[in-house]
């Protein structure tokens, strides 16, 4: 197994290529289709139709946007968890995939990175779907994790000869620490999804916004005891501010 990372549009996008065929560990963006299928016929040098499978860790439009198309134009499976398709279902959840894809805009704009079509379907149709422990399909040399908190339905994935594992968003750096990412839906199932990982055997993480990082760079007993009690989503913060505002002007008059 040779682990590729390319630069995607707001973060790192890992293929794991093997004799057989290849794995896209998230569904990317949509800003990031073409760039994989460069990556795939130019410099690895294989049809795109070697793309075997595409796991789609959560919803949010750096992990699942670019999911549906590629299928399309490599013919690849979508494996998910069994909740990521109602991630966004109803308005709420119409508004937050709305917000979330404002939210990458934003990023890219922090990061130097123009404005890039990345509106995909917020509804995902997976071919696949998985649970915590099940083997990749057609890898079996890959396992599921199920890891939730920073959604209800985020997945890693752990290459196990080599003892790595791609965990998506349950890391992020903010000013060289690593810490809980936002938003943070489920801070409960946070915590164990970090006690998980930290019982596990896995020596290397890999992230989409933090560098690979071994194990003994990552302090979980920190991480765990400083995650937040309460959910950090856009609609607690909304309800906070307004809160705020509210007995602000109760305090005046």
């Amino acid at each position: 197994m040779r682990l590729h990372t390319l630069s995607g549009y707001i973060q790192h996008i890992y293929l794991a290529e093997h004799d057989d065929g290849l794995l896209l560990l998230d569904g990317c963006s949509r800003a990031d289709v073409n760039a994989v299928c460069d990556y795939i016929t130019h410099t690895l040098q294989r049809p795109l139709t070697q793309l075997k499978l595409i796991v789609v860790t959560h919803m949010h439009p750096d992990h699942a946007g670019g999911a549906m198309l590629l299928r399309k134009k490599t013919g690849a499976k979508v494996a998910a968890h069994p909740k990521a398709a109602n991630w966004y279902k109803g308005v709420a959840g119409r508004t937050a995939h709305g917000i979330d894809l404002l939210l990458t805009w934003w990023v890219a704009g922090r990061i130097g990175k123009r404005k890039m079509p990345i509106w995909y379907n917020p509804v995902l149709a997976p071919d696949i779907i998985l649970n915590d422990k099940d083997t990749l399909p057609y890898f079996n040399q890959w396992q599921v994790l199920y890891t939730p908190g920073h959604t209800d339905h985020d997945l890693s994935v752990v290459h196990l000869p080599t003892k790595q594992a791609y965990i998506a968003d349950v890391l992020v750096k903010v000013k060289g620490e690593l810490v809980p990412p936002y938003p943070l839906c489920h801070p409960n199932q946070y915590r164990e999804s970090l006690k998980k990982l930290a019982q596990s055997y896995i020596e290397t993480f890999f992230c989409a916004h933090v560098p690979p990082t071994p194990r003994r760079d990552i302090n979980f007993e920190h991480v765990i005891l400083n995650a937040p009690r309460k959910p950090k989503n856009h609609w607690h913060s909304s309800k906070n501010r307004i809160k705020k505002k509210l007995f602000g002007l109760t305090q005046e008059h």
